[in-house]
């Protein structure tokens, strides 16, 4: 005799919870959409009674301003979407740029917090005690009144071999763009595939075999060298751009004006000394007898943080990483301050010669918004590498 089947519950019903909840989150979606559509339509309502103009026609318009640091040309003519365009490459090369460099500076100090040498853990404790206490605003400030008012005018400029170092910013030489330099970009693709490969395989083998290999610098050689082989085939060019000091300026060579150093360097100094926090807190979070297994395993102090104690910390640290990464992002909206010309600086130009005050600000809101989704999809993808995999 079959077993009979008992009757499927009617999920249709309000007793059901699965069914309530979902009538729930319709209405609050109903909601919600209802109060964005009145408050758009009160404002396109309001502005028309007012005569202001709407849209986003402007962008096509000739900007009629330019812009004092791009990473390519732009001049007056161009429209106001190529100066967004600038503006957000601005933004983008500071918030990488000071990425990188508070994580390599934040987790030396985070590690330094477990040094032996006391007078090495004080310093760390000084570096993040000092720079997190005080307001990252005044930390730019404080850093573009240095480069603008202690540092020499540009034809006393500070030379240390081929870079210059001024009011005026940093000053350095720049190859001259030949196939060389293109044969070299090239060689990235292979290097890093490379790269990738022995990683993958040092990985394995140290699961089996217990035998630690380099996991960074190896890789990272493979990638150089590639790079250089590609650099050899198209030619192996030495050609330089080097600036020159000139009566009023320093000329030639590739530049990082004082704006941009400003920014750089108060975002990475600031947001450093949280992630040193959050690296030693990661650390701390790792139980004791870790370290104790590691040395009795003969590994040295740089192979047990190596390779028992921030492995472990990773679960730990990357989900607070992430938000001082968000942060150091939406920290660079303050380069405005100093005239840095990142997207808001731009949309405020835009806005102050259009009047176009709602679309400026929801372009610069989108804008962050975007990278910092992009940001936070990144590293939640990379948490789940991290993560312990359950059985």
């Amino acid at each position: 005799m079959k077993p009979q089947i008992p009757p499927k519950k009617n999920n249709w019903s309000w007793r059901s919870q699965a069914f309530r909840g979902l009538i729930y989150q319709l209405v609050a979606m109903v909601v919600i959409a209802g109060v964005v559509w009145f408050l758009a339509h009160n404002t396109l309502v309001n502005m028309r009674v007012r005569g202001i103009q709407s849209g986003f026609d402007f962008l096509s318009q000739a900007a009629g301003f330019d812009i004092g640091e791009s990473l390519y040309p732009f001049d007056s003519g161009e429209s106001y979407w190529r100066a967004f365009l600038v503006g957000v490459t601005n933004t983008l090369r500071v918030a990488v740029l000071g990425i990188i460099l508070a994580t390599i500076l934040g987790t030396l100090i985070g590690v330094g917090r477990f040094s032996r040498n006391a007078l090495v853990r004080g310093l760390c404790l000084s570096y993040v005690e000092f720079f997190r206490n005080i307001p990252v605003l005044l930390q730019l400030l404080m850093w573009y009144v240095i480069l603008t008012e202690v540092l020499p005018i540009s034809s006393e400029a500070w030379a240390v071999g081929p870079f210059f170092l001024s009011k005026g910013g940093l000053n350095f030489p720049i190859p001259v763009w030949s196939t060389g330099q293109l044969w070299a970009a090239y060689g990235l693709l292979p290097g890093l595939l490379l790269g990738w490969a022995y990683r993958r395989w040092a990985v394995r083998r140290f699961e089996a075999t217990g035998q630690p290999g380099s996991m960074v610098l190896l890789p990272a050689l493979i990638v150089l060298l590639a790079s250089v082989l590609g650099w050899a085939l198209g030619g192996a060019p030495t050609e330089f751009n080097r600036p020159v000091k000139g009566d009023f300026a320093i000329e030639n060579g590739g530049a990082l004006t004082p704006e941009f150093l400003a920014v750089l360097m108060g975002l990475t100094l600031y947001t450093a000394s949280f992630i040193a926090e959050v690296v030693r807190g990661g650390i701390a979070s790792v139980a004791r007898g870790q370290a104790e297994a590691a040395s009795a395993l003969g590994l040295n102090r740089n192979q047990e943080m190596r390779l028992v104690m921030l492995p472990q910390a990773l679960r730990v640290i990357i989900p607070p990483l992430t938000n001082q990464y968000l942060n150091l992002t939406k920290n660079s909206s303050l380069a405005v301050a100093i005239g840095y010309p990142d997207v808001v600086s731009i949309a405020n130009t835009a806005l102050n010669q259009t009047g176009r005050a709602v679309e400026c600000i929801s372009l610069v809101m989108l804008v962050y918004l975007i990278t910092s989704l992009g940001t936070s999809l990144l590293m939640n993808w990379y948490n789940s590498r991290a993560a312990i995999k359950e059985r």
